[in-house]
């Protein structure tokens, strides 16, 4: 989810915490507990400093080790030791909980948007992204909103929140029984199509779609019972024992994007004596075009001018920032 939501979360969390006696009947105790949700809800976040580097740094890690089992576990641990020293009365194993819960629900609301997380790691490193919700959904968004306000206007806060947590945990399992239908209904209208990948949109009833089959790439759009296919392409699997591709593939924006990308395309062409190596995803269709890429050129004997990975939307911009890698590099 978007960092906004993580922080609504946070608070809510912290109102339905005040069902806990140990929590509700200590001020010292519940502003420890809000604190330790509120931090619990963001840090698993922290990782998006690594844009501060490069695209390839951030695209490979985030939502990585931050969002993995181990890192669920060792961030409420951190911040329970940090919060400690400030209000020492506080009940170690209950801030220790909510604050876990914290974290476990991040990472959970994580793996229902289509970028997904590393939340198996380190057993997998295979993203876990199940395309049932979106980044930003409103609806999760204003239900906190309205919980906080009305906790301000004197409701009580755990009711309140109880109550929203429960719509919420209905509200997934419709989204996700509507997601599944509508992968069925793709693969009845689509003969032979074996994935499916969903992007769900702000309506909920609007999907960007890639799909593949044994030789054919679909791309479209959903809205409600409605296929409206947009891009169809031949399935060339890509030849890694190519020398072109193979020097390609080293390169670190690259590796990043085929670390994330389950369903793309690739064409390899000649421009200006040199190689032009370059992959799109097919989940990202927008404004005309398929913006998340991973583009490398190679000289004729094969070592990296330039490459870069990332969101742009037209070939004029992505000329533009090869041609700046190229200068520093």
């Amino acid at each position: 989810m978007d960092s906004a939501t993580h922080v609504v979360m946070g608070l809510g969390l912290a109102g339905l915490a005040t069902l806990d006696p140990a929590i509700s009947s200590d001020p010292a105790a519940f502003q420890a507990v809000m604190l330790g949700t509120v931090i619990g809800s963001s840090i698993p976040d922290i990782d998006a400093s690594l844009k501060l580097k490069s695209n390839a740094m951030f695209i490979r890690n985030h939502r990585g080790m931050t969002h993995s089992l181990p890192a669920t576990l060792l961030w409420p641990l951190a911040i329970t030791s940090c919060l400690l020293p400030i209000f020492p009365e506080a009940n170690i194993t209950h801030l220790l909980s909510w604050t876990l819960l914290a974290v476990f629900l991040h990472v959970f609301v994580d793996i229902f948007n289509a970028y997904g997380t590393q939340a198996v790691r380190p057993f997998t490193g295979k993203w876990i992204a199940f395309g049932i919700i979106n980044i930003f959904d409103p609806f999760i968004f204003s239900l906190h909103l309205m919980g906080l306000v009305l906790w301000q206007m004197g409701a009580n806060p755990g009711v309140t929140f109880a109550v929203i947590y429960a719509i919420l945990a209905a509200y997934y399992v419709w989204r996700t029984v509507y997601h599944h239908r509508t992968i069925r209904r793709i693969k009845e209208e689509l003969p032979g199509v074996k994935k499916v990948y969903l992007s769900p949109t702000l309506r909920w009833s609007h999907y960007h779609m890639a799909a593949e089959s044994s030789d054919r790439f679909y791309v479209g759009k959903i809205e409600g019972t409605k296929l409206n296919l947009i891009d169809t392409f031949d399935r060339r699997p890509i030849d890694f024992e190519n020398a072109i591709v193979k020097a390609a593939v080293r390169d670190k924006n690259v590796r990043a994007f085929l670390s994330l990308s389950p369903i793309y395309r690739w064409k390899l062409m000649q421009q200006k004596g040199r190689y032009v190596l370059q992959f799109v995803d097919l989940r990202y269709f927008a404004k005309g075009t398929y913006p998340f890429t991973a583009t490398v050129w190679l000289s004729k004997d094969l070592s990296v001018q330039s490459s870069f990975t990332g969101w742009v939307y037209s070939e004029r911009k992505l000329k533009k920032k090869m041609a700046v890698a190229q200068s520093k590099s």
